[in-house]
């Protein structure tokens, strides 16, 4: 999907009023509250002091919202989606150096976003630096993600080369097995929102004007409306935004937050789209994202689990035995070397997914908290 699910769930707080001093750096450690509508982004305070910055976001609209705060070139620092009407959601986003900033809702979970300018000033060591644990941490992950994109792109050649051969069968073996590689770092993925867009954009998702390229597009002509003259052509352009996306992973910088947030992504990106069928809507492999979103969770808590151990024990133990519930629910649909069809699941076997995603999503977005505290 289209950058879509979220990031730290928080528990429901008294907020600040958003008015006054908007302009005035937010109080050290104090979140950012936000007000959410379906037509409105009201953030208590534009500018904050550098390190670890809290949005605190309450959806006040009828619509299912997100918030994000990106940096230049429209990279994103961190989100959170799935926002509910009535519910409050909190993200933390590690800022260590000053500069200019936006933030955005999205009502409905689509388009640019209602945008604001954001100002964040000074400089903090990064916590990566300044923490040995939590520098063993990133790179641990960062390897992690080396290691999926070094699959990623000769899976998606294999799959592209299939397309543009015309062997349908073929192609639709593979679709699903490289996007595994996809799925498992897709927080990652979708920092780049311009390859993201390109990529893995659903149709229903599609900006006005927008061509329906990627993934799914591909995934439409093999199984609905049949390979098209553009096919190949499609085909081609995904291989090169792979491969693009492959060369900067190498690069990113990315912070211990991003790991935490991204662990509760994934699993709203099941929540959201996997587990209601809406992401493979053509092929019905939505059983294997599902898989390589809770493998990529569990990829990212693991790398922080030495922080997480040191300060929050019982923590860890809770996050094993309920991300252990949601492995076994999985184990339970293979099928061959692959998984059921999503068509294939009967309406008690989705709610008892449904039930034991959200029993993982509840401990899993309190690590980002556990790992900035002091």
């Amino acid at each position: 999907m289209n950058i879509r699910p979220a990031l730290a769930v928080a528990p429901l707080v008294l907020l600040v009023a958003c008015s006054g001093n908007k302009d005035q750096p937010a109080a050290a450690g104090g979140p950012i509250t936000v007000e959410a509508s379906d037509d409105a982004c009201k953030v208590a305070r534009t500018a904050a002091d550098a390190g670890n910055i809290t949005f605190e976001i309450a959806n006040k609209g009828t619509k299912v919202t997100e918030f994000y705060l990106y940096a230049e070139g429209d990279r994103i620092l961190g989100e959170v989606e799935n926002i509910g009407p009535g519910l409050t959601r909190r993200l933390i986003v590690e800022v260590p150096d000053g500069g200019k900033f936006q933030t955005a809702c999205k009502p409905g979970m689509v388009g640019n976003g209602i945008r604001g300018d954001f100002t964040v000033s000074g400089g903090v060591p990064k916590a990566a630096d300044a923490n040995a644990q939590l520098g063993e941490a990133t790179k641990n992950y960062q390897r992690f993600v080396n290691s999926q994109t070094e699959s990623l792109v000769p899976k998606t050649t294999e799959f592209v080369n299939a397309v543009k051969a015309g062997k349908v069968d073929e192609a639709k073996a593979l679709y699903p097995v490289a996007r595994i590689y996809w799925e498992r770092i897709e927080p990652v993925a979708e920092s780049f929102s311009d390859i993201d867009e390109k990529t893995d954009t659903r149709e229903p998702d599609l900006k006005p004007g927008q061509e329906f390229t990627g993934w799914h597009r591909l995934e439409k002509d093999l199984w609905v409306s049949g390979l098209q003259p553009d096919s190949a052509k499609v085909a081609d352009q995904l291989l090169a935004d792979i491969t693009d996306l492959a060369g900067r992973t190498k690069s990113v910088e990315l912070t211990p937050v991003q790991l935490a947030n991204g662990a509760k992504e994934l699993l709203d990106e099941v929540a959201t789209g996997k587990i209601t069928g809406e992401e493979d809507q053509y092929s019905h492999t939505d059983l294997y994202d599902f898989r390589s979103n809770v493998d990529g969770s569990q990829a990212a808590v693991a790398a922080l689990r030495p922080v997480i151990d040191s300060k929050d024990k019982t923590l860890g133990t809770t996050l094993d035995q309920k991300f252990a519930a949601v492995d076994k629910l999985l184990e339970k649909q293979r099928k061959g070397d692959g998984f059921k069809l999503y068509n294939e699941l009967t309406q008690d076997e989705i709610k008892e997914f449904a039930a034991a995603v959200d029993a993982l999503g509840e401990p899993v977005s309190k690590v980002a908290e556990v790992v900035t505290a002091k």
